[in-house]
């Protein structure tokens, strides 16, 4: 079966340029949310513990079947690990045999920011120009080249409690072409700007943006509350404004929306994509994706990832599955000749 690793998908991205390999996962997102009745979907499974959750996330199709593992470690950073690793698994549903592992980390940022700028391309205002990010954490930068590649934003507004991840962002965005002006605070970035990106990693209910931060007609970006008990906006923002979801029943549990009554009322975004039932309703709307991750955008990125690595420089082929010539006689391997084993 095939392997595609982190070296993969970064051969695949620098093969075909990281603005393209955004668009092109907005599109495979888009194909598969407009026939969102096609899959069976489920919240994830969720293992909290003190330390950040572990999440499964599955989803199939008549023909394919996704899962992702995936954590959410906060205080990794302190030990110089990634607050958010992944992997996943496609499946063929006729055989349950297993396509392909692949690497989940990297994709998993390529997809979040794919999934967040086609959201705002169906809610945010058309001439949508500049964009606050608060929180350059590991997604900022992917953020900002999938809102430039998708909606054209050619102004970001940045604000990070930290000052080694502002210099790492305006070091990452160097040649990027977008005019980014660095702030001192989250209310200087969203000073007049059309869209807003809350990106932040603590796994806590925090107050990122505040109800006299927000205009009208902005659309705003809730990526970071993405778990029980973690927000990033004041609930006071939720009432003013029309709410989107990927997945209601998950977004119940993990998202913004966790703040107020379970009847609040919430437009799944797929209707929107799907013609259903529309996005934006005027200009001075406030708009807001609530995101906090779907099995389905991870379907359509190892989708697209089998698709684009079928290229052997882009994959290796490993022996993770039994195949005994006899299917019956599975134990007859153990008594086959001892298999040469490569030296480490």
């Amino acid at each position: 079966m095939r392997l595609v690793e982190v070296k993969h998908v970064i051969a695949l991205v620098r093969q075909r340029g990281l603005a393209s390999v955004l668009v092109d996962l907005a599109e495979r997102i888009e194909q598969d949310y407009r026939r969102w009745g096609q899959f069976d979907k489920s919240p994830r499974y969720a293992a909290h513990s003190p330390h950040g959750v572990i999440e499964l996330m599955p989803i199939a199709d008549a023909e394919r079947f996704g899962c992702k593992y995936v954590n959410g470690h906060p205080a990794n950073q302190a030990a110089g690990l990634q607050t958010v690793i992944g992997f996943g698994v496609l499946a063929d549903v006729a055989t349950g045999y297993p396509l392909m592992i692949a690497e989940m980390t990297l994709m998993t940022a390529l997809r979040t920011a794919a999934m967040s700028a086609l959201a705002a391309r169906h809610l945010a205002r058309p001439n949508a120009r500049s964009m606050a990010i608060i929180g350059l954490g590991a997604q900022s930068e992917f953020q900002a080249v999938a809102f430039q590649a998708l909606l054209g934003i050619t102004e970001l507004r940045v604000f990070d409690v930290d000052p080694a991840a502002t210099a790492k962002f305006l070091g990452n965005m160097q040649g990027s072409g977008l005019r980014i002006v660095s702030t001192d605070t989250a209310g200087e970035a969203v000073e007049g700007v059309d869209i807003v990106t809350t990106v932040t990693a603590d796994k806590r209910a925090s107050t990122v943006l505040s109800d006299n931060m927000i205009g009208g007609g902005i659309h705003i970006n809730a990526v970071g509350g993405d778990c029980p008990g973690k927000t990033e906006l004041q609930a006071a923002i939720l009432h003013r404004a029309r709410v989107f979801v990927e997945f209601e029943p998950q977004t119940r549990i993990e998202g913004e929306i966790q703040q107020v009554p379970a009847d609040f009322p919430v437009t799944e975004l797929w209707q929107v994509i799907a013609g259903e039932t529309t996005g934006r309703e005027h200009r001075d709307e406030i708009t807001l994706f609530d995101s906090v991750g779907f099995a389905i955008e991870d379907f359509s990125a190892l989708s697209y990832l089998f698709d684009a690595t079928s290229d052997i420089a882009l994959h290796r082929e490993i022996d993770l599955l039994a195949a005994p010539a006899d299917p019956r006689d599975l134990f007859g391997l153990l008594r086959q000749p001892e298999p040469a084993l490569a030296r480490v």
